[in-house]
């Protein structure tokens, strides 16, 4: 098997560079393909590449001449979509600290090695939800020009929330990180108004808003509504004027309510969901992003003694909360809050997301078509003529083990490989 791979990545390495001189025309042949649409595996099939797009899936061998890059016995996908992300942070070292000892060169810097962790871990979309500095901004640039490699990015730039509230820095000396509206910072309708207005002036794409407490600051209690209805109102429609989504950090039930009510596109986290949340989010067709593969995985030794109270009291919650939604029918999209674990475990979401009680299909699902409607995006999330040529490849099959998708062993990023068979 390992020698069977190097003889693939040996390949990959002579062959790449070749398709440039054939117009960048080539087929990605593999024994099996994921249709998530359709819900079946084909067999024997190949996708055509040209000029970073998808312009067939074919059956059979290519025709004679053709450049072809043979992955033989694994399974292609979409490239996978991650709508929760933090990519310039981590929880690594002193991480309470670190946002009065470094700034946004050093984050984005971070984010440059996390883009590509998270890009070989085979997501090729993200929607990053929260940086400071405008450093997620300049990553997502610095990506588009090819300086780093990385995912395609939707940026947030700062969260906007309340005076000490979860989108705050809070537990310092009065006059240190202390931030106005132009850092997401806002009280109040007219600065919530200019907030939104300031992020999307300097490159956000979506814009991220605090409804409730959370779990890593240290503010009150994680389920306590912080914005009132009136200005989660205003922050969405501002958004919306200018063409945005919101998404909606939210614990407790209340702000879960004054979060959907004022119309947010998703509800991150939804820890707290009871009956009429449910009903609500399926009335108004908002999405869920659970990022539950965390509540699995967090160490909660390593957090300090208010956080990890709050935690504990959260967490066990927000596990039945997904079970809950699943069982309901509630739209749910895929996201991990990487950053709160390590970068390029992405995919270790979907085990959490069947083990809640979605099957394999619909978990991968979460992470291509519906998460492309939540990105309002049609032109990735499914191989077929026209989309972009995002595509991975897995060993075994992933609708009988969802693990798989833990080992990417190929990925493409419109047309470009970016990772070959190891």
């Amino acid at each position: 098997m390992r020698l069977r791979a190097l003889l693939l990545f040996a390949f990959l390495l002579v062959s790449v560079p070749a398709l440039h001189a054939q117009g960048d025309r080539v087929h990605v042949r593999a024994a099996r393909m994921l249709d998530v649409v359709g819900g079946e595996v084909l067999r024997d099939v190949a996708v055509v590449v040209e000029g970073g797009r998808i312009v067939e899936v074919q059956a059979g061998a290519p025709a004679q001449g053709e450049a072809v890059i043979d992955l033989g016995d694994v399974c292609l996908l979409p490239g996978l979509i991650d709508c929760h992300t933090h990519l310039t942070g981590d929880l690594e070292g002193d991480w309470l600290h670190r946002p009065v000892k470094e700034g946004p060169a050093d984050w984005a810097l971070r984010g440059a090695k996390n883009a590509r962790l998270t890009l070989e871990a085979g997501f090729t979309t993200v929607r990053d939800v929260g940086a400071a500095g405008f450093s997620d901004v300049a990553l997502m640039r610095a990506i588009e020009s090819g300086f780093v490699a990385g995912p395609r990015m939707f940026p947030a730039a700062h969260p906007i929330g309340i005076t000490g509230g979860h989108c705050d820095l809070t537990g310092f000396a009065p006059g240190v990180a202390q931030h106005d509206w132009r850092a997401g910072i806002a009280d109040g309708a007219q600065e919530v108004l200019k907030a939104v207005r300031y992020q999307i002036k300097h490159g956000a794409k979506v814009i991220k808003t605090c409804a409730t407490a959370g779990v890593l600051s240290l503010e009150g209690p994680v389920g306590a509504q912080q914005y009132s209805d009136e200005e989660l109102r205003v922050l969405v429609e501002e958004a919306r004027r200018h063409g945005l989504k919101v998404a909606a950090h939210a614990h407790g039930t209340e702000g879960i309510l004054a979060a959907v009510r004022a119309g947010v596109a998703s509800i991150e986290h939804g820890s707290m969901l009871d009956d009429e949340a449910l009903r609500l989010m399926k009335e108004r067709g908002t999405y869920l992003v659970p990022t539950t593969y965390l509540a699995d995985a967090i160490d909660l030794s390593q957090l300090p003694a208010p956080i990890r109270a709050k935690a504990e009291s959260i967490l066990p919650l927000a596990k039945d909360s997904v079970r809950r939604a699943v069982a309901a029918g509630v739209k749910i999209a895929y996201g991990t809050d990487a950053a709160v674990y390590p970068h390029g475990l992405n995919a270790r979401e979907f085990e959490s997301l069947v083990e809640r009680g979605m099957s394999p299909l619909e978990a991968i699902r979460t992470a291509t078509l519906h998460a492309a409607d939540l990105l309002g995006v049609d032109d990735r999330g499914v191989l077929a003529a026209g989309r972009l040529a995002d595509l991975i490849a897995v060993e075994g099959d992933p609708l009988d083990d969802v693990r798989v998708l833990q080992k990417v062993v190929f990925v493409m990023k419109g047309g470009e490989v970016v990772k070959g068979a190891r």
